[in-house]
């Protein structure tokens, strides 16, 4: 008689004993959740023993597992080896679910608003447990993704894996491809920092060029959310990155490895006889079940991957957050996501419609349809000169496009300009102005000119006053009133008041004093970076102006005049002594320029080096 209403556990051990009754509970349970393999079926594949049950139970799982039936019950073993895969579509498969759990755990200390935005990311780099970690993963997890899925699509091509009847699982990777590229391009923006900002405001600048011009526009305000990226593009690009493109990269995923399984891996060239596609016919010399080796085998890819992942970001890599988002400041040399480059250099070549929409439109299109126009029948490398030296072609000129769409290339920012920022940038990609570092105490208010480096310390003080009579004389054109003439002190004030310094005291320069060695440091570097923009700026001298703008604040301007040279094609004029040819008044003198810049220091900023 049964102890409860229904048979249960209780009446195994009673009629079993409590030994078999748990054994064969735990078997029961094992089979269940392997949807095929008991306690024997596994003993035995992790010892490498054949199976003892008929038919094979390792294929099982394949048909009736939840999460192995997309599997293959074996794989031809010559593609179990690094090579012709490379394990990049396995990497590739790695970082999809590798971003998706780093990103949801990111999500949870995430709200995307401008107003908040940063300084969640400052809390999750502060305060949130392995925050940074996991950014910093997340970050790099992408990088790698974008790499990682275009050289699958590298290998592919190459070994001819496109060809027939693959030619759409080709076009689903393509998709992945381009679905990837964005998913990164979308979480660009999610920092809120200055990169952010103006690394996505320069790529989604290239949408503008759809014709015709009307759709270009309304595209551009569409992905923007307004007429500049604020809390409507933001909260765009999150949901763009959260929910629409992983929505679709998930689909995609599933019906490209879908293919992948229904087709089977091609094998490599040398193993086919041309013209045929073997690749579902295994032998049975030649199979490797997928349990237990492929299984282990992966599971260890999973460990390394991971565990070179960590490495990287303890040690080696952090992924860049640069000051708050201002619109209002322009970063010098922005460029668009690596991985966009290329159409970034292409767009230096002309016509932004042609170079920015058609043109890539032009090389994903003929990527797309290049399996249905490559019909050769042998996928061995050596019948295939023509389609490797057009592929190496395109990624050679993608290669030159990127260089050119490098910040230095054919773009050209005046070196006064340059100087002033490297003097004075806030925080970006791990460096900063280099005024902003000197202690605060040390910034001491007082008018300073790069004249005092150029002189021995002895003959500072000396050197100073020279200088305050010269430029109390120096006459320069008046830029208010024409044919007029001012004192280079006047222009120099007058620009300053602009800007709304007060020079109370008149602009009279002093020394440092001799307990702030770290900004005189600061000012020979100014010296020395103007004397090595001598044939630009000729004849330069820079200022440091310090004023005590409020309590616990400082203004820092920074003034450099000298005098103009001839520019010719973006580059200076020499003349046949070497020297820059000038740029003369109508009375045969030099034209003096005057250009400033300011910085505001807090005393509790986190630049000081103490």
């Amino acid at each position: 008689m049964s102890v409860l209403p229904f048979p249960s556990f209780l009446d195994d051990v009673k009629e079993k004993g409590l030994k078999k009754a748990v054994f064969e509970l735990v078997d029961e349970s094992v089979e269940r959740l392997t949807a095929g393999m008991n306690v024997q079926d596994i003993r035995e594949a992790l010892r490498g023993e054949p199976a003892s049950r008929k038919p094979n139970p390792r294929l099982q799982p394949h048909a009736d597992g939840f999460w192995l039936h997309m599997r293959p019950g074996y794989f031809h073993s010559d593609m179990t080896g690094l090579y012709p895969t490379f394990r990049l579509g396995w990497l590739s498969t790695y970082l999809v679910f590798f971003e998706t759990i780093t990103g949801i755990l990111l999500m949870v200390w995430y709200t995307p608003s401008p107003e908040v935005a940063y300084s969640d990311m400052l809390n999750i780099l502060g305060n949130v447990p392995m925050g940074q970690l996991v950014r910093d993963l997340h970050r790099l997890g992408a990088e790698a993704m974008v790499l990682i899925v275009a050289l699958h699509m590298v290998r592919t091509f190459f070994t001819g894996s496109y060809k027939k009847p693959r030619q759409f699982t080709w076009f689903t990777g393509l998709i992945l491809l381009a679905i990837t590229g964005f998913l990164s391009f979308s979480g660009y923006l999610l920092p809120w920092d200055q990169l952010a900002l103006w690394a996505v405001t320069i790529g989604a600048s290239m949408i503008e060029a759809t014709p015709p011009q009307i759709v270009g526009d309304n595209l551009n305000l569409l992905i923007r959310g307004g007429p500049e990226i604020a809390a409507n593009g933001l909260l765009r690009f999150y949901l763009l990155h959260v929910l629409l493109l992983p929505a679709l990269l998930f689909v995609f995923t599933g019906v490209h490895y879908y293919k992948v399984i229904v087709h089977g891996h091609s094998l490599p060239p040398r193993k086919e006889n041309i013209g045929e596609d073997t690749a579902k016919r295994v032998p049975l010399d030649k199979r490797v079940y997928f349990i237990p080796d492929v299984l282990t085998s992966e599971i260890m890819w999973l460990g390394v991957t991971t565990l070179i992942l960590v490495v990287l970001c303890i040690w080696f890599y952090d992924a860049p957050l640069e000051h708050h988002a201002d619109p209002q400041v322009t970063p010098l040399g922005t460029t668009a996501p690596w991985y966009f480059l290329w159409i970034q250099g292409a767009l230096k070549l002309g016509d932004k419609v042609f170079w920015g929409i058609i043109f890539p439109g032009l090389i994903l299109g003929l990527l797309a349809v290049w399996p249905y126009l490559d019909v050769t029948v042998s996928r061995r490398y050596a019948d295939r000169r023509f389609a490797i030296t057009f592929f190496l072609s395109i990624i050679s000129f993608v290669t030159i496009l990127s260089y050119m769409g490098l910040a230095e290339f054919g773009v050209r920012t005046s070196p006064d300009v340059e100087i002033f920022h490297e003097m004075t940038f806030p925080p970006a990609h791990n460096h900063v102005g280099k005024l902003l570092p000197v202690p605060y105490e040390q910034l001491v208010a007082g008018v300073y000119s790069t004249r005092q480096t150029s002189a021995s310390p002895e003959d500072a003080e000396a050197a100073i006053g020279a200088f305050n009579a010269e430029i109390e004389q120096q006459m320069v054109p008046d830029p208010l009133v024409a044919g007029s003439t001012i004192t280079l002190e006047e222009r120099v004030k007058r620009d300053l008041e602009v800007q709304h310094l007060p020079l109370p005291s008149g602009l009279t320069f002093r020394t440092v004093p001799s307990d702030a060695p770290e900004l005189l440091q600061q000012l020979q570097y100014f010296g020395d970076r103007l004397l090595a923009a001598n044939n630009e700026l000729y004849n330069a001298w820079g200022a440091i102006i310090i004023s005590q703008n409020q309590d616990n604040l400082k203004r820092i301007d920074l003034v450099i005049s000298w005098d103009e040279v001839k520019v010719e094609n973006g580059e200076p004029v020499v003349g046949a002594d070497g020297k820059p040819v000038l740029v003369l008044d109508v009375n045969g003198n030099p034209m003096r320029r005057v250009s400033t810049a300011h910085v505001f220091v807090h005393k509790d900023a986190a630049y000081f080096s103490h």
